[in-house]
């Protein structure tokens, strides 16, 4: 039977999805499933592993189930995640040791502190493009091992593998605790904390430092693998083997999908965090101004191409807590008419640093802080401002890569739920002084991990022929005058510094 569709599945913080496209890039059919948050204490974010699993064979049934589509018509599977979320299993009985830790979560703050002493920040970044945060795996995987003192005997019996979400999925997928495969890809590998930017392998000084045995690890592949990482053995949904051969971590894959596929090109990606990336090409760009440097994607034997990061922990999960804390709101998309009732922010500035702030500050001390209170004040001045706080920390992130990359960049792709906004994007693109530009498709992060799985099998022929299924939807040219751009951005930065190490 023709091959019609590639699925793309993509995890992220909040949900599942399984999304099925066609050769033009259209969405033929999906299924989303939330899974639960958990928050034992503060500070600490955590998933069940198992629940995300099943949730992540459901969304494929119904997905399959709505199209009425056959096993035989899928090219290929590709997968993307939400990256640096660490997952601990015996591949024995298939089941996770602990629930899985999640990039939010900053219980690893002490032992990011004592590698500061020694080997020290530069030791790391130097090899991996990161600073030493709790965002990142390895401090995961260390506290695990520190918490667990079963793991270091079970990574001796070859009973402990580690992996990020891409990698746990992975395994299920191509069978599980019955031959399956234990693989990553350079994205996601590259948000370990443990990979060589260059030699794109785990570095053996970094497993020493960390004292992370190698042997838990995963074997790192393309993100786009025509050799492919396995097949689908799930028989129950699959009535036939489909390869899975495609894997990016999720905001390289949104940049993958925006076809920010040439240096200088850059995308900023609306959703639970923020994320602002830009192409660097085969270079590796050091920052020196609190970004970070990643693996962009790497397709099938060619060289990697690197990119630029800003990373924002908090962004649409403001508005959630907004929502759900105060009950002003009914639902995340009522946050704009709230916010039009008033003409600005009245003065009122929220910098949610719940745990910490990330790019370009990197502090874990940082706590959130509402300031600029009047009795004039009201609830639409409120969720005004909590919009204005995506805008702003992206304005904070788009002038560190311009000092960076020594570019001037002139507009901005964006995708993500928050894009539905107006609002929210005519703000962005007057604190930014440039254009702001939405996709037809805003599923870009599903979209590019269906390419990269249609490009192994020869679905879709070459990237150059992406290009072509991007078209622009929306644009929103700046329209705010400079001295109220100067003076609400200098505003902003005041609030920031108030909010630093505050624990």
């Amino acid at each position: 039977m023709q091959k019609k569709y590639v699925g793309a599945i993509d995890q992220g913080t909040t949900s599942t999805r399984f999304i099925l496209f066609d050769k033009a890039s259209n969405i033929i059919c999906s299924h989303q499933l939330e899974h639960k948050q958990f928050y034992p204490q503060p500070g600490y974010v955590e998933h069940d592993a198992l629940e995300i699993w099943h949730n992540t064979k459901k969304v494929i049934s119904k997905t399959l189930e709505k199209g009425k589509i056959k096993a035989s018509e899928i090219a290929a599977i590709g997968i993307t995640n939400q990256r640096e979320t660490t997952v601990l299993w015996n591949p024995e009985t298939g089941l996770p040791y602990h629930k899985a830790i999640v990039w939010q979560d900053t219980r690893t703050d002490h032992i990011c502190q004592r590698l500061h002493k020694k080997p020290g920040e530069d030791f790391f970044k130097r090899k991996t493009g990161l600073p030493l945060a709790t965002y990142f795996s390895a401090p995961k995987i260390r506290w695990l091992l520190d918490n667990d003192s079963n793991l270091k005997e079970a990574a001796k019996q070859g009973k402990l593998l580690f992996g990020t979400m891409d990698t746990w999925l992975i395994w299920n997928l191509t069978g599980g605790k019955n031959g399956g495969k234990h693989i990553t890809d350079v994205t996601n590998a590259s948000r370990t904390m443990l990979m060589n930017l260059e030699t794109l392998s785990w570095d053996e000084e970094l497993l020493k430092a960390l004292e992370i045995p190698a042997n838990i690890l995963p074997e790192i592949r393309p993100s786009s693998d025509s050799e492919f990482y396995g097949f689908t053995e799930i028989p129950e949904i699959f009535s036939e083997k489909i390869p899975i051969c495609g894997d990016l971590g999720d905001q390289q894959a949104a940049l993958f999908g925006q076809n920010c596929l040439k240096k200088g090109e850059a995308k900023n990606t609306y959703g639970t965090g923020c994320f602002l990336l830009m192409n660097t090409g085969t270079e590796i760009v050091h920052s020196t101004h609190g970004l970070l440097t990643t693996v962009a994607c790497q397709i099938d034997k060619e060289s990697p191409k690197y990119a630029l990061e800003g990373s924002i922990a908090i962004a649409g999960s403001l508005v959630q807590w907004f929502r759900d804390n105060f009950g002003l709101i009914t639902s995340s998309e009522n946050i704009e008419q709230l916010a039009r009732s008033v003409d600005d922010n009245g003065g009122l500035y929220f910098v949610p640093a719940f745990s910490g702030l990330f790019a370009p500050h990197w502090n874990n001390e940082a706590r959130g802080i509402v300031i600029g209170l009047t009795h004039y004040i009201n609830k639409g001045h409120m969720a005004r401002a909590i919009l204005e706080a995506t805008a702003f920390q992206t304005r904070e992130v788009f002038d560190a890569m311009m000092k960076d990359s020594g570019l001037d960049l002139k507009c901005l792709k964006v995708d993500g739920g928050m894009t539905a906004n107006d609002l929210l994007m005519q703000f962005q693109a007057d604190i930014l002084n440039v254009e702001v530009i939405r996709p037809i498709i805003t599923e870009t992060t599903a979209l590019g991990a269906a390419y990269a799985a249609g490009l192994a099998v020869g679905f879709w022929k070459d990237t150059d022929g992406l290009a072509a299924h991007w078209k622009a939807d929306k644009c929103w040219e700046p329209r705010m005058k400079p001295e109220i751009r100067n003076r609400e951005y200098s505003c902003w930065q005041k609030a920031v510094k108030r909010s630093l190490d505050w624990v």
